[in-house]
């Protein structure tokens, strides 16, 4: 499969536990991080979730 960057760029303070727990589980809890995951539709969803506080690069 193909791996996807995502970078956590905006802070979750003052949002939503599940938005929160979304970052988690994509491995992201600090701004700036970057993890590298693969592109699944699982992922993707989590992504569009929070798409206001990440940038994702194929």
């Amino acid at each position: 499969m193909a791996k996807i960057k995502i970078t956590q760029t905006g802070s979750p303070i003052r949002r939503d536990k599940t938005q929160r727990a979304t970052l988690v589980g994509l491995g992201l809890n600090k701004m700036g991080r970057t993890v590298e995951v693969e592109n699944t539709p699982e992922v993707m969803g989590q992504v569009r979730k929070v798409q206001h506080l990440v940038s994702v690069e194929a």
